[in-house]
């Protein structure tokens, strides 16, 4: 009898688990697709912000916006980071949700340059700011929330999620951008006005977000801390320099790696690899499935072997591979083989975002666990993860694109160094603090 009712008490506990992760996910799902939107569609809305230019010149413009957004992140991660570890991981991702939704209305009604002129830009950087606000206070809350949410024999698996979440955002406005291509929507109509309907969408999933986030539990660790009193905040942080440090190592090579494979990748392909919008999309789509679907087995590996194994596989396989998957995709015109260089490239990446949010989470006790996350992250991630997409541009536009293969490359070495050095949070975990 004892035995049926502990199992009964396990199932019980897991589908607890289950419903409030699936909760903090699907809002970081929203949150993410709102992001992703706008580098998805910006190849049909520059020329609307950005007239009588060159395409590489308008991606360059719309990759600086792009890139000013990354610039609120650290204020985000302050502001939300404080707010989690303060008055609750639930009430700081319930705001971040409604912000974001605030962000994806204003681009969906802001006119052109033709109407309003440079008004027009002025309103896109403002909406980006506020988007970048939100999605700075995401990331560190939501990886607190569904580390501390998780057993810690499946923390690994479980945290993964943000991930899936995280690129599932992207998938799904890279699945809107599909339908609207290829069934609803001519390209030019796509030019004029079609663009805005993603981000008509993406208010709207905030908004059911929001409803789902109001209805998910506080976690565990944040009512013991709430209990014992304990004050968060900056001057707290402060105390924890070697795990700054760490978040900031960890981030570097992951961040630019990440948004080069995945959000540039799109562009990449049209501009240098000189497939069609509709053909780079559908890649970027199926690869972009493929690598959702390897982030849950990553993590269940770092549950077995460590999270510190999977960091130096990264760490080696990136500074090795980089150069020679972006040079051959920019040589290459079977699609296949540009397919399997995209997933090779994936791969690697996936010893790192499987795993970010758990080893940072793992490293900072509960009363700064958000904070601790969400800034230093947020600050690695605008000074170079938010200016990956401008910087390969940049280079592309002066004649010297290989310079950017070579830039990527020498920040995984970076972080490389970090993996090697760092203890293997698995078996040194502040969450059980």
């Amino acid at each position: 009898m004892s035995q049926a009712l502990n199992e009964l008490g396990e199932v019980g506990e897991v589908k607890y688990r289950l419903k409030s992760i699936f909760g903090g996910s699907v809002g970081n799902l929203v949150e993410w697709y709102d992001w992703y939107t706008y580098s998805a569609f910006a190849l049909y809305f520059s020329p609307a912000f950005f007239p009588n230019s060159n395409p590489t010149a308008q991606l360059l413009n719309t990759a600086g916006i792009f890139a000013v957004g990354f610039l609120m992140r650290p204020i985000g991660g302050w502001l939300f980071g404080s707010i989690a570890d303060r008055m609750g991981r639930k009430k700081s991702m319930t705001l971040s949700v409604l912000i974001m939704a605030i962000g994806s209305l204003i681009i969906g009604l802001t006119p052109g340059y033709k109407q309003i002129g440079v008004a027009a830009p002025l309103l896109l950087v403002f909406a980006r700011l506020i988007q970048g606000l939100s999605t700075g206070g995401e990331y560190g809350t939501s990886a607190t929330y569904l580390s501390e949410m998780a057993a810690k024999k499946h923390r690994g698996f479980y945290s993964s999620f943000q991930y899936v979440t995280l690129i599932g955002g992207q998938l799904l406005a890279l699945g809107i951008q599909l339908v609207l291509q290829n069934w609803l929507l001519t390209p030019a109509e796509l030019h004029d006005w079609g663009w805005r309907i993603p981000f008509f969408i993406g208010a709207i999933l905030s908004f059911i977000a929001l409803y789902l986030r109001r209805h998910i539990d506080e976690t565990a660790a944040f009512k013991i801390k709430n209990k014992e009193e304990k004050k968060g905040g900056i001057a707290v942080l402060m105390k924890y320099p070697k795990e700054i440090f760490t978040v900031v190592g960890l981030t570097l090579g992951g961040t630019i790696a990440f948004y080069t494979f995945s959000t540039y990748m799109q562009k990449f392909l049209v501009n240098t690899v000189h497939l069609s919008k509709e053909t780079s999309t559908t890649l970027s789509f199926v690869s972009l499935l493929v690598f959702a679907i390897m982030q849950p087995l990553f993590g269940l590996l770092s549950d077995k072997i460590g999270r510190k194994p999977l960091l130096i596989g990264f760490g080696i396989l990136g500074t090795l591979c980089t150069v020679p998957i972006l040079t051959g995709l920019s040589n290459a015109s079977n699609t296949t083989f540009i397919f399997l260089l995209m997933i090779a490239a994936l791969i690697i990446v996936s010893g790192y975002t499987s795993i970010n949010a758990v080893v940072k989470a793992e490293l900072f006790p509960a009363e700064i666990r958000a904070l601790g996350v969400g800034l230093p992250y947020a600050l690695t991630v605008a000074i170079f993860g938010g200016t990956a997409e401008y910087f390969a541009l940049w280079f592309k536009n002066i004649g010297h694109e290989n310079y950017f293969y070579w830039y990527v490359t020498g920040c995984i070495l970076i972080s490389l160094i970090l993996y090697t050095t760092m203890k293997d949070t698995k078996h040194h975990s502040k969450i059980e603090d």
